[in-house]
């Protein structure tokens, strides 16, 4: 189903509509979204969560960049929003990782009747305090359209102030960078690389031109991108399986200690029911990896891989190749998937240390689809780093500890008592770039 490509400078100068939408689609979103979210409909239905909108970036003044009506009418529409008849046959017929009706019929109908919940909108200072509460299959769905939202509003504001002939030559010189990029790239022997840059594009519009721009210059070294929308527009894989919220909140229902430092693996027996083959990666950093893999049953070796999201990836990495060796498995065999602010030169790096010890992926996200930084004197559309995440399940605070402390979310004394059941000891803070 391919698309004609769209002149992005020409479409952003005769902007002239009351409301251009951003989000047009129930599937503009990451296809571990929608994976998680039958797993969370099957195994955890009624949980009541609060998703919260967090800037880490903070000196990025969200509340002053982005107008509070505009944000308020994209997200108005994504609340208007079906899964159309299309959407639905191909999340229904088409093959994922090689498996035909990935998608269970109860979801799929549940899926077509679904509205998103109501969300609170407020300004606090110069920025936004945007939540979202109710049931955790509907509630988690918000996500990744609502940074998707908020991230282009921030640069269609940066973009009204530049006339026809400087959006021609911004994208002129954005383009150039990408395609400089995927040559750099394309020079890799084994390179498997997928676009993970939905959450904090620069637009829908350049989002899809970037996976273009990878299909036609790596060929074979581009496996796919997350975003369903645009997987199923341009025909190449879906990528992803699942994220930190599932740990998160499983962990939060905890009663004991114990049962909290068993709910990660808990979590991926009920998840290990469900799926096989590439769905079955560890994400082992919700609450520090070496203390994740010290713990972890045997059972778990036999996963397809690992993805590395947070701290250093080399040493990480060497990690996981050491407690396969530990566990009696060769690593050759196995997929370490890096997915932390990768840019060029680290994805380059990293292939170069890992190629041939290991199966070796990576997933690119923000710069690829956002990096649009040095572009103008006040460097407006340069990319900052936003996320949204669960903080409470039926009432009980939620906490992630990373690998980078920087990255930690939840309450002090949370925080505290994750560290010490969890056996998390000095960490190193990292810079986040994105």
């Amino acid at each position: 189903m391919h698309t004609p490509t769209v002149d992005i400078a020409t479409r952003v100068y005769n902007h002239n509509w009351k409301i251009d939408p951003i989000v047009r689609s129930l599937i503009d979103t990451d296809f571990y979204k929608l994976l998680m979210c039958q797993f969370v409909l099957r195994n955890s239905p009624r949980t009541q969560v609060t998703y919260k909108l967090v800037n880490r970036s903070r000196e990025v003044p969200l509340a002053e960049r982005v107008s509070e009506d505009e944000l308020r009418e994209q997200l108005d529409h994504i609340r208007t929003l079906r899964l159309t008849r299309g959407e639905s046959t191909w999340l229904r017929g088409n093959t994922f990782y090689g498996r035909r009706q990935m998608f269970r019929h109860d979801f799929i109908n549940w899926l077509e009747n679904l509205r998103l919940p109501p969300y609170r909108l407020k300004r606090s200072g110069r920025q936004f305090e945007l939540t979202f509460e109710g049931s955790w299959p509907e509630v988690m769905l918000w996500e990744i359209p609502a940074l998707a939202v908020i991230t282009e509003l921030s640069s269609r504001a940066a973009l009204r102030r530049l006339g026809r002939f400087d959006l021609q030559v911004l994208y002129a010189r954005a383009m150039t960078r990408v395609w400089d990029k995927i040559g750099r790239l394309s020079e890799l022997d084994g390179l498997q690389l997928a676009d993970f840059g939905t959450r904090r594009r620069h637009s829908y519009l350049w989002q899809d031109w970037c996976v273009q721009a990878m299909i036609a210059g790596l060929g074979e070294q581009f496996v796919g991108t997350s975003n369903c929308l645009v997987a199923m527009r341009r025909e190449v894989e879906a990528i992803g399986t699942n994220a930190h919220e599932l740990p998160m909140v499983f962990a939060a229902l905890a009663e004991t200690d114990e049962q909290l430092r068993r709910a990660p693996y808990h979590l991926l027996e009920l998840w290990q029911r469900e799926h096989e083959g590439n769905l079955r990666i560890l994400l082992s950093d919700t609450f520090g990896t070496p203390g994740f893999l010290k713990d972890a049953p045997d059972w778990l070796t036999a996963w397809t891989g690992i993805r590395i999201d947070s701290g250093d990836p080399f040493e990480l990495g060497e990690a996981a190749i050491r407690w396969w060796q530990s566990r009696g498995e060769d690593p050759s065999g196995k997929l370490l998937i890096f997915s932390d602010g990768l840019d060029v030169g680290t994805i380059i790096r990293l292939h170069e240390t890992f190629w041939k010890r290991a199966r070796v992926g990576f997933g690119w996200g923000t710069l690829l689809t956002n990096d649009f930084r040095g572009f103008s004197n006040t460097d407006a559309l340069a990319p900052f780093s936003l996320v949204c995440k669960v903080i409470e399940a039926d009432g009980r605070p939620t906490v992630k500890l990373s690998d980078n402390p920087r990255k930690s979310l939840g309450p002090a004394e949370e925080i505290r008592r994750y560290k010490r059941v969890f056996g998390v000891g000095k960490q190193v803070a990292r810079a986040i770039e994105v």
